[in-house]
């Protein structure tokens, strides 16, 4: 199988209403300017729309929702990990094959698996799988870091991974895997402050937070190695990571009118300090 996720990808939010019910207006608004904006991919219930937080029903309705606006237009990745290794393959089956592209399948969290525990969690998945399927690194939420040497090992032994969404903060370990990776395997970053550098490297794209908000602003980066478009956000990526992910991001949209910001608990709103940091910087921006 052959990576169809290139170039800029957005973690798409799961807008809330003020009574915190879903926001599905919103989404669709969103979902639309991001593709007029000139996004390549939709991730579609990754860490930033919050799944922990949602209803099974609630995550069909959103994927119903994204599925119809998106209608084909750019490859869609549906966030499907787990820390129950049967509960991801039992997910992967049953994706709806017509509506997604792949899969991005977060390394378990909590559980805090071995090395080879992680490999044989992979590979599990990768039998299961009918899409390819990415893998996601991310050690600052899961308590884990899979290594260079277990990412190419997974890479070597199961054909429908097809990369890696590299989220450590480590340049060395993403560069290990991509000298070290068999061809058709790819990295892409999974942090915006790091892009630039890491598509620099060799990575083929980005799954990004800020695009939400700034997706024009960002192709530009991904696409086209802009430094000075990237130096431009640099500010609002960094407060969009201070009070934590998507707490962020709905405070900048927010701000912008795309969205209320309203999270679900156990995550709250970005506190007053960062809030009016970001407005701040909005002005300025």
């Amino acid at each position: 199988m052959t990576n169809p996720f290139r170039g800029l990808g957005v973690a798409l939010i799961t807008p809330f209403n003020e009574d915190g019910s879903i926001d599905f207006a919103a989404l669709e608004t969103l979902v639309e300017k991001e593709i007029t904006e000139g996004v390549d991919f939709l991730c579609v219930l990754g860490t930033t729309a919050e799944p922990p937080t949602l209803s099974e029903a609630e995550k069909a309705a959103i994927i119903q929702t994204v599925v119809r606006v998106n209608n084909h237009r750019v490859p869609l990745m549906l966030g499907a990990g787990s820390n129950c290794t049967e509960a991801v393959c039992q997910t992967v089956k049953s994706v709806d094959t017509n509506a997604f592209d792949g899969v991005l399948i977060v390394a378990p969290y909590y559980n805090k698996p071995s090395q080879e525990g992680l490999y044989r969690h992979f590979e599990a998945v990768s039998k299961a799988s009918p899409l390819p399927v990415v893998l996601y690194n991310v050690p600052s939420r899961t308590g884990v870091n899979m290594t260079a040497d277990t990412v190419l090992r997974i890479a070597r032994s199961c054909p429908n991974v097809v990369a890696v969404k590299e989220a450590s903060g480590k340049l060395d370990q993403a560069q290990a895997i991509m000298e070290g990776a068999p061809e058709g395997f790819e990295v892409l970053s999974g942090d915006d402050g790091l892009a630039l550098q890491l598509i620099e490297m060799g990575a083929v794209g980005v799954i990004s937070v800020i695009a939400n908000a700034f997706a024009a602003e960002f192709v530009r980066v991904a696409h086209n190695l802009d430094a000075e478009a990237n130096q431009h956000l640099k500010p609002l990526i960094r407060l969009s990571m201070a009070d934590g992910n998507p707490a962020g991001i709905k405070s900048i949209m927010s701000q912008m009118g795309a969205c209320h910001n309203v999270l679900r608990l156990p995550l709250v709103p970005a506190c007053q300090e960062v809030h009016e940091a970001i407005a701040e910087e909005l002005r300025r921006f």
